[in-house]
C-alpha cells in the first residue's frame, strides 16, 4: 500500500498527514477507509470544475508548494503534536500558495484562547476558563470559584482529545499532581462537565461559506465522555434545527477573515440551550460521505479561493504570528 507520491502536477493539494497518505485502505482500516471516501467525493467534486487534485502529507519535504493553485487542510491530524514543526512549515508554505482556509483563521483557530475572542463577539460559547503556564493556578481554587463539581481539562493546542481529563474537585488536587508537567509546559483550557454530552452528545454542523450543509451527533461509548470515535464514540445523522443553524451561522460569521469552511461543535448547556464547545476551521472532519451535495459546495468554495486574485496580495501585505 504505497503512500501518495510527492511530485505531482495538480491545481489544489489535499494536506493530510503520513499515516493517512495512502491510495488505499486495508479491508479492516475503516478509519482510512472513511478519509479515502470522503477525499474522494472532494476531487470528484473538484474534478467537475475542471480543477485537478492530490493528496499529500502536509511534511513532506520534497514538495513543491508552489505549483500548486491552492492547499485545503484536510486531515493533518497530527499537527498538534508537532506544533513547532508545523508553525514553521505554514509560515513558509503560506507565502508560496493560497490556502484554504486563510492562514489567519488557522493561526487563530490554532489555539483554543480563541474562545475568549468568540465570547467577546456575542457568541454563545461553554464557559471557560483559561490556565497559562507562566501562572500555575490550583485546579481545586478554579472549580470551588466558579461554582463547578465537575470539569474537562484540556490543552490550548489540541485535538483528538489528547491529554484530556476529566476532574472533579474531590480528585483535583490529585490531577494536579499527575498533569503537573504539563500545566507547566502549556496553556491549558478547563470547562464545565457537560452532563448531556453523555446522556445525548455533541452536535456538529458543518459550514460551507457561510451556508450550513449538514449535521451529525457525536455520542461517546458507555462510561466514557469523549466523542471521538478513536475513542468508541459513534456518529449519527442529525437534522439541524434553527436554532443549530442560527448558532453556526453567528460563529462563523465572528471569525475574521470569514472561513470557506469549518465545524461548529456545540452543547446544550444546563439550561437547555445550545452553546459553542469548539470551531474546528483547520483540518475538520466534516463527514461528507454522510451528505453528498456538501462535496459539491465545499469544491465550489476552494474554487473560488483558487480564483481570487487578491489573495496573493493579502497573503504578502500580513505576517504571520509566532507560535
Amino acid at each position: 500500500m504505497p503512500p501518495v507520491p510527492h511530485h505531482p502536477t495538480a491545481d489544489v493539494a489535499l494536506l493530510t498527514e503520513s499515516r493517512y497518505a495512502y491510495n488505499d485502505a486495508a479491508p479492516d482500516d475503516w478509519y482510512l477507509r472513511n478519509i479515502l471516501r470522503d477525499d474522494e467525493l472532494l476531487q470528484n467534486a473538484l474534478a467537475a470544475l475542471g480543477l485537478s487534485s492530490v493528496r499529500l502529507d502536509w511534511a513532506a519535504s520534497d514538495v513543491d508548494w508552489s505549483a500548486f493553485r491552492c492547499a485545503v487542510f484536510r486531515t493533518t491530524w497530527d499537527y498538534f503534536d508537532r506544533i513547532v514543526e508545523f508553525s514553521a512549515w505554514l509560515r513558509r508554505v503560506q507565502t508560496q500558495t493560497r490556502l484554504c482556509n486563510a492562514p489567519e483563521t488557522i493561526w487563530w483557530n490554532l489555539d483554543k484562547h480563541y474562545l475568549a475572542d468568540l465570547q467577546a463577539r456575542g457568541v454563545p460559547v461553554v464557559p471557560f476558563r483559561l490556565l497559562e503556564p507562566d501562572a500555575p493556578q490550583s485546579l481545586r481554587e478554579l472549580l470551588e470559584v466558579a461554582g463547578w463539581e465537575e470539569a474537562v481539562l484540556k490543552p490550548c493546542v489540541s485535538g483528538g482529545a489528547r491529554h484530556t481529563y476529566r476532574v472533579h474537585r474531590d480528585d483535583a488536587d490529585a490531577l494536579q499532581e499527575q498533569v503537573r508537567p504539563l500545566l507547566v509546559a502549556e496553556a491549558f483550557l478547563l470547562q464545565p462537565f457537560i452532563h448531556d454530552v453523555i446522556q445525548t452528545g455533541e452536535d456538529t454542523v458543518m459550514v460551507v461559506n457561510g451556508r450550513v450543509t449538514h449535521a451529525v451527533r457525536k455520542v461517546p461509548k458507555a462510561g466514557d465522555f469523549r466523542v471521538q470515535d478513536d475513542h468508541g464514540g459513534t456518529v449519527h445523522h442529525l437534522e439541524p434545527t434553527r436554532e443549530h443553524v442560527e448558532l453556526a451561522q453567528r460563529a462563523m460569521a465572528a471569525c475574521e477573515p470569514a472561513p470557506s469552511y469549518g465545524r461548529v461543535d456545540m452543547v446544550r448547556d444546563e439550561h437547555g440551550k445550545l452553546a459553542v464547545m469548539e470551531l474546528e476551521l483547520i483540518e475538520p472532519e466534516l463527514w461528507l460521505r454522510e451528505h453528498l451535495p456538501a462535496a459539491e459546495e465545499f469544491a465550489q468554495a476552494i474554487a473560488q479561493v483558487v480564483a481570487d486574485p487578491l489573495l496573493k496580495t493579502r497573503r504578502n501585505d500580513r505576517e504571520s504570528p509566532v507560535v
